[in-house]
């Protein structure tokens, strides 16, 4: 082959590596149109699903907020259980903040009292077989209020298994040891704290020492153990902040 025949191949080849670099360069600037254009789209799905999840949060404050109205003795319960169980449940390993159904389970726990008389919810003295009975059947009712509300996801299984014990000897359905639905076992530690730490109208509240004290004798009973020893790594005074941010 001729100079000039080997000039015309390098240069037709030139051309062509030329027209592939330039090919390549255009596919890789669509390329980045893309991501660029799918990184917008997951930005707004993002802001989209958190505006939704905060647009939830507020329904289910809203209600929490219109059950504990009846009750003047028990104000902010909801919003100080949830924030203990919270840290509990981080403690015990739980992602809360990617299951924010057990945030609304704790905040909704109570929502079945709705459907018990006022008589005998604040009656002052002890209550009778048939009263306690009914009163035991809230979370049965709160589950079936929340049964078609999807997005509450398992904190439906909070609401009705908040009253069952380690032991097997809670409400309503007797459930026992890890056949309680984790968030359950969490939340339960977390009522019991509030609840011995604030003042009733038959006695003064305890101090988160003595509420301790208390709630350690219950691991194995009342609580599932391990939740109790997440509870253990949780200093007083954390409990004692929660408690007054919520206030």
């Amino acid at each position: 082959m001729s100079a000039s025949g080997n000039g015309d191949t390098v240069a037709s080849l030139r051309a062509q590596l030329e027209r592939t670099e330039r090919q390549a360069s255009a596919r890789q600037k669509q390329l980045e149109r893309y991501a660029a254009d799918l990184r917008e789209v997951f930005k707004q799905e993002r802001r989209r699903a958190l505006e939704l999840r905060e647009n939830y949060k507020a329904t289910v404050r809203a209600l929490s907020n219109a059950v504990e109205a009846r009750d003047a003795y028990t104000g902010k319960h909801a919003e100080r259980v949830t924030a203990y169980g919270i840290a509990l449940a981080e403690a015990r390993g739980i992602d809360t903040d990617g299951r924010p159904g057990i945030e609304f389970g704790f905040l909704l726990h109570d929502v079945g009292k709705v459907g018990v008389p006022d008589a005998i919810l604040f009656k002052p003295e002890p209550l009778s077989t048939e009263e306690f009975a009914m009163i035991a059947q809230h979370p049965v009712i709160g589950s079936e209020i929340l049964r078609d509300v999807d997005f509450l996801g398992e904190g439906k299984l909070v609401v009705r298994h908040h009253h069952e014990r380690w032991d097997g000897s809670g409400y309503p359905d007797h459930l026992a040891g890890d056949e309680i639905p984790l968030p359950a076992r969490v939340f339960a530690v977390a009522d019991a704290l509030d609840a011995l730490t604030s003042d009733r109208p038959y006695r003064a509240a305890s101090g988160f020492e003595t509420a301790r004290d208390e709630i350690r004798s219950g691991a194995g009973s009342q609580f599932d153990p391990e939740v109790v020893a997440a509870y253990e790594t949780i200093g007083d005074e954390t409990f004692a902040a929660l408690r007054e941010a919520v206030a």
